[in-house]
C-alpha cells in the first residue's frame, strides 16, 4: 500500500468519525445523560457493533465528545483572554464565556459532567469518575500555562500559576454547576460576583516581561 492510499484511507476514517461524533452530539443535545449507544447508533444510521468499532466502548465516545467540546470552550476562552481590552475585563469575559458556554448547551454539559444522571453508569464498562474528572484537570493545566506565560509571580512561578489554573477553573466549575441547576441570578451578576472575588491578586500582580500579557 502506498503512501497515498494510507493517506486517502486516514482522511476517510477521520471523516467517518466526525460524522459519527456529529451524530452523538444530535442525540446528547436531545437527550443529555440520558443519550445511549443505541440512540447515537441509530441516530448514525449504523448497528451499535459498528459504533464499538470505532470508539470501543460509551466511555471512548465520551472521551472524544468531551476532546471535542472542551477544544471549542478553551479556543473561545482563549480569544476572551486574548481580548483588546482591560484586565478586569478580560476577566469577566472569560468567566463568561464559559457560563455561556454550558448555559447554551446545558444538554452537553451534563451529559459530560453528570452522565450518572442518564441512570447508565455500568453501560459497557462506562466509569463516570474516570472519564468526567480529565476534563477539569486539563481546563486547570491549561488556565495555568497561560498565567505562567503572561502573569509575574515571581519564586515558584510554574508550581503557583497551576495552583492558580487549578482553583479557578474548580471555582468556575462550581458555581457555574450551582447557577445552572438552580439560576438564582442573572449571568451577568454571577459574573461580577466570580470577578470580584479574583480581582485582588490579579489586579496586584504585574505581566511577565516579554510575555503577551494577562
Amino acid at each position: 500500500m502506498d503512501t497515498t492510499q494510507r493517506t486517502d484511507q486516514q482522511r476517510s476514517a477521520d471523516r467517518r468519525r466526525r460524522e459519527l461524533l456529529e451524530a452523538a452530539d444530535r442525540v446528547v443535545l436531545r437527550d443529555g445523560p440520558q443519550a445511549s449507544m443505541n440512540a447515537i447508533a441509530a441516530e448514525a444510521g449504523i448497528t451499535k457493533p459498528i459504533l464499538y468499532r470505532h470508539f470501543g466502548d460509551k466511555g471512548g465516545l465520551y472521551a472524544a465528545l468531551a476532546k471535542r467540546h472542551t477544544d471549542a470552550l478553551l479556543d473561545s476562552l482563549r480569544a476572551a483572554l486574548d481580548a483588546p481590552a482591560e484586565r478586569r475585563e478580560r476577566v469577566e469575559a472569560t468567566l463568561d464565556t464559559y457560563l455561556a458556554a454550558i448555559e447554551a448547551r446545558p444538554q452537553v454539559y451534563r451529559f459530560l459532567m453528570h452522565p450518572a444522571e442518564g441512570g447508565q453508569v455500568g453501560e459497557q464498562g462506562f466509569d463516570v469518575g474516570k472519564h468526567s474528572a480529565p476534563l477539569l484537570r486539563r481546563m486547570g493545566e491549561e488556565l495555568g500555562q497561560v498565567i505562567e506565560e503572561r502573569l509575574d509571580l515571581g519564586p515558584g512561578s510554574q508550581l503557583l500559576a497551576r495552583v492558580w489554573g487549578h482553583g479557578i477553573v474548580g471555582m468556575m466549575y462550581a458555581a457555574g454547576d450551582w447557577w445552572l441547576g438552580e439560576r438564582p441570578c442573572p449571568r451577568a451578576e454571577l459574573v461580577k460576583s466570580l470577578a470580584d472575588l479574583l480581582w485582588g491578586r490579579l489586579a496586584a500582580v504585574g505581566d511577565k516581561v516579554g510575555g503577551p500579557g494577562f
